[in-house]
């Protein structure tokens, strides 16, 4: 499904490879977009996200078992982060949760994918997300669907967003709050590091009236390419760019943003409490500076190398309006914050200088707390 807003002018579509094909890439300038975030306010089409619709009284019940965050008491009018993990705690998909009017909102990038129960369904056992909460729905009083063609994202960034969207609606100002928009639909505040946030789900119908009021409000049009380089930038992994299918929410910095750690069972949940309560994860995602003065650039997936050991992985890289080219990666935690590393594959002649940034690497937070209290039992 393409976006009707390629149609605009100035619309650049994404390359046909890209993860983000069907809405525009960029209108022109995708730099000085990046920069009219950062001191003023852009909109940006991200209509391709699937949406789920969640009704039924038993919604929070349900969805409090199936999903990796802590959602019975979530009340009408806020929202979250949940993952779908696999049976050893893997990262299946990441989506953002909204309560609204009595419905629980689901969007997740397009393509969502979550391990079956039963792995001789779908392709190496996955399924679409959508299948896979239809089919854990056994007696439950819910009743799910399919709601992308009801309702299409666009998400509004900058210091100046909260003050144009006071002008059409409600402005939620604490993170994640939801507050519903005239004519249908809602808008979420979303944490993103130091910029503010906000997702509008609008009637997929009047997405582009959506567009053409806000952006002739003084909100400039923007692209993917700008809103990828800021998700780098503030830390926000992507499920299939920056994971890989041994990815656990800890390495991520998804656990309790998007993990709960003390709830009961859900499908991954030793996983996320043993790690917790008395381990550390193998990787942490942390952010990369790459050499600008060459031609080639690492793609996802690609190792990361210090010297000729394999250290870590290659997530998203992008070009940052000050930075430079930038990416994310998992890396051991072993690995050495003033580490001279490379990014990319050799063999492929796209291996380029890497430095990490030391004020993306995660604080210690000391020992895990099970290791804490199992020493003082025993009188250490």
């Amino acid at each position: 499904m393409s976006s009707p807003l390629l149609d605009l002018p100035g619309a650049v579509p994404a390359p046909e490879d890209a993860v983000d094909v069907g809405v525009p890439w960029h209108f022109g300038d995708p730099f000085a977009e990046q920069r009219s975030a950062a001191r003023g306010a852009v909109l940006v089409d991200r209509s391709h996200r699937e949406v789920i619709a969640v009704p039924g009284e038993e919604r929070l019940s349900w969805l409090h078992l199936v999903l990796s965050q802590h959602l019975t008491e979530l009340p009408d009018g806020q929202g979250t982060e949940a993952l779908v993990l696999d049976s050893s705690g893997r990262v299946d998909c990441h989506m953002l949760v909204a309560h609204h009017e009595d419905v629980v909102y689901l969007d997740a990038d397009r393509g969502a994918q979550a391990t079956s129960p039963l792995p001789t369904i779908g392709v190496d056992g996955k399924q679409s997300l959508f299948d896979y909460l239809e089919g854990m729905r056994f007696f439950s009083k819910v009743e799910p669907r399919e709601a992308t063609s009801e309702l299409a994202v666009l998400t509004a960034v900058g210091p100046d967003a909260g003050g144009v969207l006071a002008g059409f609606a409600e402005v939620p100002s604490a993170p994640y709050e939801v507050r519903g928009l005239p004519g249908g639909g809602f808008v979420r505040n979303v944490p993103f590091r130091s910029l503010p946030t906000y997702d509008l789900l609008v009637p997929r119908e009047s997405l582009v009236d959506w567009w053409l009021a806000l952006t002739d409000a003084g909100i400039r049009p923007s692209g993917t390419m700008a809103y990828e380089a800021l998700r780098v930038e503030a830390l926000r992994p992507r499920v299939g760019l920056d994971t890989d299918d041994r990815a656990i929410p800890h390495e991520l910095g998804w656990v309790h943003t998007a993990a709960h750690v003390a709830k009961g069972c859900y499908r991954g949940q030793e996983t996320v409490a043993k790690v917790h309560n008395v381990g550390k994860p193998p990787r942490r995602m942390i952010l990369l500076h790459l050499d600008g003065s060459v031609e080639v650039t690492p793609e996802p997936g690609d190792p990361v190398l210090q010297g000729e050991r394999r250290v870590g992985r290659v997530g998203s890289v992008v070009q940052h309006h000050e930075l430079g080219p930038i990416a994310l990666a998992l890396l051991k935690r072993s690995t050495p914050v003033e580490a001279e590393l490379m990014a990319g594959d050799p063999e492929e002649g796209r291996a380029v200088a890497a430095a990490v940034d030391p004020d993306s690497v995660p604080p210690d937070s000391g020992e895990p707390p099970g290791r804490v209290a199992a020493d003082r039992v025993r009188g250490r």
